[in-house]
């Protein structure tokens, strides 16, 4: 059986993801931007209101996930604050303006979080060298990494999944995102072996949609 997450760029959205069934929520803002850190009083409101496990996005900014200095240190202190509060894990990355996994700032960022999981998010799907990639990430102690393999949907990268897949081996949990749909997931399910999927299930609006999850759910219930 495969598990579902769900990004969540609102209250309402996480509400409708525990009410759906979801085992994971991912909280962010600004879905246009791909997802940054959210307002500490939203996390406090899901957080009062969920059950469901918190990874909460640390990313200041839309763009690139190339870092100042000025950048980082806002990073950390938002890990902070929101480890302080409760959150469950993080979800972020950091990469070196050459295109490669930034050694310093991601292990920074790992050991701070300590003991809550860190995932790697899809900073990873512009990394050139991912077989190097991958295993710096497990190197520096990721739990999870969020791809869809090496281009925007994940169901198009299911050949760049399977061979990821075969380097974790345990080592670190893949989760596979992009352009994720309950029409089209059990065929990347079948075909990868992962046990994860990653979805903001909005089909239609800005928030999550109660029956798109539930068919999501339905999918992996029998992956």
């Amino acid at each position: 059986m495969a598990r579902l997450e769900i990004a969540c760029f609102s209250v309402e959205s996480a509400l409708i993801a525990q009410q759906a069934g979801a085992h994971r929520i991912e909280l962010c803002a600004d879905r246009l931007a791909g997802g940054i850190t959210p307002e500490f009083s939203v996390f406090e409101q899901v957080k009062a209101q969920v059950e469901l496990p918190i990874y909460v996005m640390i990313r200041p900014r839309g763009g690139n996930f190339v870092y100042t200095f000025a950048e980082f240190e806002l990073m950390k202190h938002q890990m902070l604050q929101f480890k302080e509060a409760g959150a469950h894990g993080f979800v972020f990355g950091c990469l070196t303006e050459n295109g490669a996994i930034h050694p310093a700032q991601n292990k920074e960022l790992v050991h701070l979080a300590h003991p809550l999981p860190c995932t790697f998010h899809r900073a990873f799907d512009e990394v050139e060298n991912k077989e190097l990639g991958l295993q710096a990430l497990i190197e520096f102690g990721f739990k999870s990494l969020l791809t869809a393999g090496d281009v925007g949907n994940a169901v198009n990268g299911i050949a760049a999944l399977q061979k990821l897949q075969a380097q974790a081996q345990g080592k670190i949990t893949l989760l596979a995102g992009g352009g994720i749909r309950a029409n089209r997931v059990r065929k990347l399910l079948t075909e990868t072996g992962l046990h994860w999927v990653h979805s903001s299930a909005i089909t239609n609006g800005k928030e999550a949609d109660v029956a798109e999850i539930k068919a999501l759910l339905s999918v992996c219930q029998m992956a």
